[in-house]
């Protein structure tokens, strides 16, 4: 960015936005045989310097690095480099130089430099006062670069001028979450272990920037009441694997998905996690890339915020149950029964029959009392008289203090089969 000289002023000031170079692709049309780059020669043979491959032959003029023409786009996340230069255009010495630049947006004005910085006793004729600025953009929208220039003339005069470059960060990623609640784990049910109030975020990353950028960071901070396992590698002979392959750039406009999976953490002292109600934050996601010539940027999302499910005072999880029973032969599963309100309950099961199944046990049976956030596990049995994959239904839960009564049905499913078909 260059600026005019004032004719009234003894020193100018220039800005020169820092940037890497850039690509640039040259296809060119051969119509010989003979043509440059031909299957003749090599086009090490005519530019040596260009440091082309040996016995690389037909090598077209592209992909040459060609400098900035203009100002350049900027992104969010990205460094803004400048160089500023003053120079005395007078003949005449100048003291007391002061440089000073300030970022204005529209929420905030930062000084980048020269807040604090002495000013320069004196500058001759010709010289420079150069400075190199690194800031990490965070905020969106129009930026002005203020640059101020105060000195002191040959006379004693004191005099000052400004200059102010616009520019505009824009929006390089495009992320969109999704949050899938759990109400069971396979991987605990493989285990033989209690169910897991799980939640999975799926995010989605498009590049909308005009370029490919290399995905060199995608982690999701979890927030205090929550631990995360990320579910975008696999484990092959003691080595993980991303499963995007190993290609980690995005083209412009390309779009990755990433998956993770949050629990809630165990108190200390407590044997099961607990409960979260109503909204919570689940933490932020932590992206980190970088462009074709390893310039880097990085973003971090706000707080991502997840309503829990309710379920009103009570909650009924199935905790063991097997894959599949033979018809006519009784079965086991464990269910959990937990209390989302603050009153202490007392609790009766009866248990009501369905087509397909049918309980095992006495109905109305006395549960007794169960505290505010607090768990019981229950065990009950029941036999297929059907085959085929079969709903459990028919439990109800009777609070005897205020005589209420909460109904569960579809509550799990299982297979039933023959003994003639056999194990699925």
């Amino acid at each position: 960015m260059d600026v005019a000289r004032e004719k009234e002023q003894l020193l100018s000031i220039k800005v020169m936005r820092l940037t890497k170079p850039s690509f640039v692709s040259n296809i060119p049309i051969l119509s010989e045989s003979k043509d440059l780059p031909g299957n003749g020669g090599k086009l090490s043979d005519f530019y040596p310097s260009l440091g082309v491959a040996p016995n690389l032959t037909g090598f077209t003029m592209g992909e040459l690095l060609t400098l900035p023409q203009n100002f350049g786009s900027i992104y969010l996340g990205e460094t803004f480099s400048c160089f500023v230069s003053v120079h005395n255009d007078s003949i005449h010495n100048t003291q007391d130089i002061h440089v000073k630049t300030d970022l204005q947006t529209s929420s905030q004005r930062l000084t980048l430099s020269g807040g604090t910085t002495p000013p320069s006793p004196s500058l001759a004729p010709g010289a420079c006062i150069d400075q190199v600025i690194h800031h990490e953009v965070k905020e969106l929208g129009t930026h002005i670069l203020v640059c101020a220039v105060s000195y002191t003339t040959p006379s004693g005069e004191n005099l000052s001028f400004r200059k102010f470059y616009k520019f505009q960060v824009l929006k390089p990623l495009d992320v969109k979450t999704k949050f899938y609640n759990a109400e069971y784990s396979l991987r605990m049910r493989a285990t033989g272990g209690y169910q897991s109030d799980e939640v999975y975020l799926e995010a989605q990353i498009q590049n909308i920037t005009q370029s490919p950028m290399c995905m060199e960071k995608v982690a999701l901070e979890p927030a205090a009441d929550y631990t995360v396992e990320e579910l975008n590698s696999t484990q092959a002979e003691d080595k993980k694997h991303l499963i995007f392959g190993g290609f980690t750039y995005l083209n412009p406009m390309d779009t990755r998905q990433y998956l993770y999976c949050l629990k809630a953490k165990t108190p200390a002292g407590a044997e099961r996690p607990f409960l979260i109600k109503g909204v919570s934050s689940i933490g932020k996601l932590d992206i980190v890339w970088k462009t074709t010539l390893g310039e880097k940027g990085r973003l971090q999302t706000s707080q991502l915020q997840r309503m829990a499910p309710g379920y009103g005072d009570l909650k009924l999880s199935i905790a063991q149950i097997p894959d599949s029973v033979p018809l006519e032969k009784p079965f086991q599963l464990t269910c959990r029964v937990t209390s989302c309100c603050e009153r202490t309950m007392d609790l009766k099961l009866v248990l009501n029959n369905v087509t397909g199944l049918v309980w095992l046990g006495i109905s109305g049976k006395q549960l007794g009392k169960l505290g505010p956030n607090a768990s019981m596990d229950i065990k009950l049995q029941l036999i297929p008289t059907v085959p085929g994959l079969q709903s459990i239904s028919g439990m109800r839960l009777v609070d005897l203090y205020l005589k209420r009564t909460y109904e569960h049905d579809d509550i799990a499913q299982v297979f039933v089969y023959s003994d003639d078909e056999g194990a699925p």
